[in-house]
């Protein structure tokens, strides 16, 4: 239909799978004197299973369209904006037909994602037509106080959604009571988990929202200065805020007298990091913002009391912030109406693994695993069997699938040997091997660790090393203990929260599922089929054709047989690589 809406959903998991192709074939036909659209972008709605993603929007409503490529860009404009027919097989999401992908949002809440995918994130006048820094000129309007807002943040229940889950407002109140010229406020945008997936893509979609949320608590701590710690490997994250900072600046929002609050003057800048895991640890995080190398101090002090600068700091997550201007238009009962006792309001997971539908989704807290699993997730890729989920990030624990109905909040999930994390969730399904799932993860927080623990920096290798002898098949019973004691130690001696929670991937595994570390140990086998040193590859002799390819392609030449004939794998010379298994076209090739 003439005069129609054209948006094509340019976050990086967009331009990842070609938004940017489809972008520049639709703003090609836009330049025609009779295209009949108007053309702008917009950033990730959260499913990125689908991507590229195309909104159109005419007077009949919205309809989305999936996995858009050139032609079906062409064709869309063709179609549905020429000839007002609708291309019901690409829609995955509609205000007025039905769609396969509709349980994506079936049971989400969206306030911290409120914006994303529905604004133009360069553009503030969409921030602002959306009720943008509305929360705050209500509190420089009505003359709020800032212990009236920290109070309106500690009667809401928000929790910090990085890691720890503690009290947002108590820790503002910590800050605010502490003397001084000098505060900071940092956002925290550097966690480097699944999790992390929410955080850029939150600053690429809505980074007022994030900074609105930075100026509300540097109004009410008493801070003049703002840093946004970003990692410099997410450009499109870093250049939108930028965008965001001048033109907040602009518009009176940072700079003096911020919002007309007379004697409240802010500015706010962002420091771009090097990507170390460790630095998502606040004292770290501070020693990289002041050009030292990132590693973890002892507390007492807390940042609120010595931070950056050896000034009063308060540290947010970018999750965190963005509720705040929700809380302060909407209010504390409204938030806290969400949630369970101890875990009010909404949270976001990156949904990632063997699921169907992997992307973002902001669920209520109080949520059961499954519900988000077969809801907003699709279930289980290719009809498999749902085994675990990881929860919290690489240091996260892993949950089996007979604990499906656990509720999620920062207790229910603790009490199972998880955490909350920044929200990464990686769903397993049957043919994932827990044991290697735990050397995996394990893997990553050794090498991030920043070795100033000698049990993180030590205890961590000596793991990730006893796990390795396990699934090559050189394990022995007392590495089972082993492994138990000395994750002990290592998460009860270390520093800060990598050390700590390093270990949980090894202890949930060992908890959950210590049939398969016996079974690699006593009968030298994955029954998964992953561990490559633990697998034996046979001919299924009623599928051989004797096509010859399986030993062509055997680099050890370990195959033999006449052609046309049933061929046979000397054991003695195999070594196991699994390439007659991925080019055998019958299916004639065996591993267990």
């Amino acid at each position: 239909m003439k005069n129609s809406r054209i948006i094509v959903g340019m976050g990086s998991c967009g331009l990842a799978a070609g938004a940017g192709k489809v972008w520049n074939t639709l703003n090609a036909i836009s330049q025609k004197p009779d295209a009949g659209f108007s053309l702008s972008f917009t950033s990730c709605i959260g499913m990125c299973y689908r991507e590229p993603l195309v909104e159109v929007i005419d007077d009949r409503g919205s309809v989305i369209y999936g996995e858009v490529d050139e032609t079906k860009a062409a064709e869309i404009i063709e179609k549905h904006v020429n000839q007002g027919e609708l291309i019901r097989e690409w829609v995955v999401k509609s205000d007025f037909t039905d769609s396969a992908d509709d349980g994506f949002f079936k049971g989400q809440l969206r306030i911290a994602l409120r914006n994303c995918g529905i604004i133009n994130p360069a553009k503030i006048e969409d921030y602002i037509a959306h009720d943008g820094y509305k929360a705050l000129r209500r509190i420089a309007a009505e003359q709020i106080s800032p212990e009236s807002i920290i109070q309106e943040i500690t009667d809401s229940g928000l929790r910090g959604r990085g890691g720890g889950g503690f009290l947002t407002g108590r820790k503002w109140n910590l800050a605010h009571k502490e003397k001084g010229e000098r505060k900071y406020i940092i956002c925290n945008a550097d966690e480097g988990d699944p999790g992390a997936f929410m955080d850029r893509s939150l600053l690429e979609g809505d980074p007022h929202s994030v900074l609105e949320g930075m100026i509300i608590c540097a109004l009410a701590i008493g801070a003049s200065e703002g840093i946004i710690y970003c990692r410099a490997e997410y450009p499109l994250a870093v250049k939108r805020l930028r965008e965001a900072i001048d033109q907040a600046t602009e518009n009176g929002f940072l700079g003096e007298e911020v919002a007309g609050i007379r004697g409240f003057s802010l500015g706010i800048h962002v420091k771009e990091g090097a990507g170390a895991f460790v630095c998502g640890e606040e004292t770290a995080l501070i020693a990289s913002v002041e050009g030292r190398r990132g590693m973890p101090d002892r507390k007492p002090p807390y940042p609120s009391e010595k931070g950056l600068w050896d000034k009063p700091t308060c540290i947010n997550n970018v999750e965190t912030l963005a509720n705040i201007p929700w809380i302060m238009m909407h209010g504390a009962g409204a938030y806290s109406a969400v949630g369970t006792k101890g875990s009010k309001g909404t949270k976001v997971f990156a949904l990632t693994g063997k699921i169907r539908c992997g992307g973002l989704a902001e669920v209520p807290m109080g949520i059961t695993i499954n519900e988000i699993i077969y809801g907003p997730g699709g279930g289980i890729r290719d009809g498999r069997q749902f085994k675990a989920v990881q929860l919290g990030g690489p240091s996260g624990g892993c949950i089996p699938a007979s604990l499906g109905d656990t509720v999620i909040d920062y207790e229910s999930l603790t009490s199972t040997g998880a955490i909350m994390g920044s929200g990464g969730m990686v769903v397993m399904d049957d043919t994932t091997c827990m044991v290697d799932v735990a050397r995996f993860f394990l893997d990553f927080t050794c090498k991030e660790s920043c070795g100033k623990c000698t049990f993180c920096r030590v205890g961590t290798k000596r793991l990730l090393e006893i796990l390795n002898r396990i699934c090559d098949g050189e394990g022995k019973m007392e590495d089972i203990d082993l492994l138990r004691r000395l994750s002990g130690q290592v998460r009860d001696n270390s520093l800060c929260g990598l050390g700590q929670t390093a270990p949980n991937p090894v202890l949930t595994t060992l908890r959950y599922f210590e049939d398969e570390y016996r079974a690699h140990i006593i009968e030298k086998r994955c029954h998964a089929g992953v561990c490559t040193r633990l697998l034996t590859y046979t001919v299924i002799p009623d599928k051989c054709t004797g096509c010859t390819v399986c030993a062509k392609e055997c680099p050890v030449d370990a195959i033999t047989g006449e052609r046309k004939g049933i061929h046979l794998i000397d054991p003695e010379k195999c070594i196991k690589c699994g390439v007659c298994f991925n080019k055998c076209n019958f299916g004639a090739i065996e591993k267990k």
